[in-house]
């Protein structure tokens, strides 16, 4: 790989928060270290984005690519036009505003982007789509989405396993070999509609959305599932997808100081 600039693209990723008590008595961050493991195996540098939406701008200027991971959180409904329906629905007002000015931020540069689980489901939201609160109570004939107890390992949990079907023609299609696939699964929420200039590539075989993509951006997409794992081979195609596209940004957006004015024009003030 060639760089002038540097010889590895930087992958933001964000990071879920809990509140204090338990671990420690102060709000704290959180995150699966295959989020980043999986990032640096395949040669990028993730870098940790704490909740500062005040610096969201600085953030990205030092930044190839962002990933928005999933987590113990959910969407605000009313970020989509309705009430709370469901008991279940976990809100952390503070991840989600910053997270939210990291993607519209990330779009308005045409900078690559991948949103995992909740972060696809924010993604969506963001350019005007909608989400099934609670899958169980919206699908009830759904297959099983999320991660349940482990009976069989004490304390441990079992993470949901169904297949996917890529549609042809679709960015996704473009990164990953296979039509279908099975994927990991362990959410409770899910995409129910898209918004104007997104399409959906990849569903369930209930019919439950597990991927999106936004048009005319070089590399914006999220999937239900979660690549760091590193389960499949189209797994590690996914997140090499990712990082491809990160290098291109760094040597012909970041590095040329282009980025922010290419992409103003081209899609203006607001990704929606």
């Amino acid at each position: 790989m060639s760089a002038n600039f540097q010889s590895k693209p930087v992958i933001g990723v964000t990071l879920d928060s809990e509140e204090a008590g338990g671990y420690a008595d102060f709000p704290w961050y959180a995150l699966r270290q295959n989020y980043m493991a999986s990032l640096a195996e395949l040669g990028a540098i993730p870098l940790a984005l704490p909740h500062h939406g005040e610096l969201a701008d600085d953030y990205l200027s030092l930044c190839d690519a962002i990933v928005v991971t999933g987590g113990a959180f959910d969407v605000p409904p009313a970020l989509f036009n309705e009430h709370q329906s469901s008991e279940q629905v976990r809100l952390k007002p503070a991840r989600t505003e910053f997270e939210s000015a990291i993607i519209q931020g990330a779009m308005r540069r045409n900078m690559p982007l991948l949103g995992i689980c909740g972060g696809q489901q924010l993604l969506a939201v963001l350019t005007g789509g909608t989400l099934y609160q609670h899958i169980p109570d919206a699908l009830p004939d759904a297959l099983e989405h999320s991660t349940t107890v482990d009976t069989e390992n004490a304390g441990g949990k079992k993470r949901a396993r169904h297949e996917v079907e890529i549609f042809a023609g679709t960015l996704l299609s473009h990164c990953v070999e296979s039509t279908r696939y099975e994927v990991n699964s362990s959410h409770h929420q899910a995409v129910k509609t898209v918004g104007e200039g997104c399409r959906i590539n990849a569903v369930a075989p209930d019919g439950v959305i597990e991927g999106i993509e936004c048009e005319g951006y070089d590399f914006c997409l999220g999937v239900q599932w979660h690549p760091e794992y590193l389960q499949h081979q189209q797994d590690k195609q996914l997140l090499d997808a990712l990082i491809k596209a990160a290098v291109h940004y760094q040597q012909t957006m970041r590095s040329s100081g282009q980025a922010m004015a290419r992409a103003m024009n081209r899609f203006g003030d607001n990704p929606r």
